[in-house]
């Protein structure tokens, strides 16, 4: 799998962007929209926007591998957010559309506390040794996911510490194919990825169902964009209504300097989730010998479902049933 650009911060939208007193499409009484104008952002531009690799934003939740007790792990997004005083303040400061740079944080008091493993983001400023909130006053962090963890039980079914893999999806050496296979942490060090599947985001993909929760994660830039349209938005209005390549949540463009760009269909007033995504339109085949590990992966384990189906395949992901 080719290393792309890793998610260690907020990523700026392709457009400038204007908000709208509308209730949102996207978030629950959210009572506006952040719509997108026709302007480019100066950030894509001075990122070398036009010579980027665009590639489908996956809906999923932020993971990251990096190490812990000495090991490669896999990391949960944890930001850290305002308490209810601090939050109010820091609107009340927003909104008097002063320059939030030089709002004044108390890092001992104004925080909700977080677990000891905690870690910022690697993007994250600090000031005095203390890491800076981004301009919606949060800081993005990660906590490991241990096993048998029940807060991120879908994220510890992935990962399996003593055979040190994780359960990716990807795609296959033959064009048009999906794979998903078990791969070495030690590989995916230093990349995020998202976590997908049943219980992440109202599974927009159909994955498993409750009786058997099925979750994947894809690195990101996995899935690079074949047609993309031109970096105009009529014509991606276009491309997201009018393929089949653009029924996708969204592109994240992976920049030379390793910035990362993206844009949301609801930005452009769009809807997600779709009923049919293009995610789900390739088939998939399923790559995993149980032989290559020795270890005994438990039976009501992803590992050993998945091992159980080794070289099927499947024409959607949708359609992937185990056994019993």
């Amino acid at each position: 799998m080719r290393r792309r650009g890793a998610v260690q911060r907020k990523v700026p939208c392709l457009f400038v962007t204007e908000v709208k007193e509308e209730p949102s499409a996207k978030r629950q009484r959210q009572q506006f929209k952040v719509l997108a104008t026709e302007t480019l952002n100066e950030k894509a531009l001075e990122a070398d926007i036009y010579n980027a690799i665009p590639t489908e934003k996956v809906d999923g939740t932020c993971c990251y591998v990096t190490t812990y007790k000495g090991r490669p792990y896999l990391w949960a997004r944890l930001d850290r957010r305002p308490n209810k005083q601090a939050e109010k303040r820091f609107k009340q400061y927003l909104y008097s559309l002063e320059d939030c740079k030089e709002f004044i944080w108390n890092f001992e008091e104004d925080f909700k506390p977080v677990p000891d493993t905690w870690i910022p983001a690697k993007e994250v400023e600090f000031c005095n040794g203390n890491p800076l909130p981004d301009e919606n006053g949060h800081m993005p962090g990660w906590v490991p996911v241990e096993k048998n963890s029940k807060q991120y039980c879908w994220h510890s079914s992935v990962v399996n510490y003593e055979a040190e893999i994780a359960l990716v999806l990807k795609h296959h050496a033959d064009p048009g194919l999906l794979e998903i296979s078990p791969v070495p942490l030690a590989e995916l060090l230093e990349q995020t990825l998202e976590l997908i599947g049943t219980n992440i985001n109202a599974n927009p993909y159909g994955l498993g169902s409750r009786k058997q929760p099925v979750h994947l994660l894809v690195p990101h830039g996995a899935f690079e964009i074949k047609n993309p349209p031109t970096l105009n938005q009529n014509d991606i209005l276009s491309w997201f209504e009018g393929c089949n390549e653009g029924k996708v949540e969204g592109i994240v463009w992976h920049c030379r300097d390793g910035c990362l760009i993206k844009l949301h269909r609801h930005h452009l007033g769009l809807c997600w989730p779709l009923a049919e995504t293009y995610l789900n339109s390739q088939p998939v085949v399923v790559s995993f010998n149980r032989n290559d590990y020795d270890c005994d992966f438990g039976p009501k384990s992803l590992f050993h479902h998945f091992s159980n189906l080794d070289g099927q395949r499947f024409d959607r992901l949708k359609d992937i049933k185990f056994d019993g």
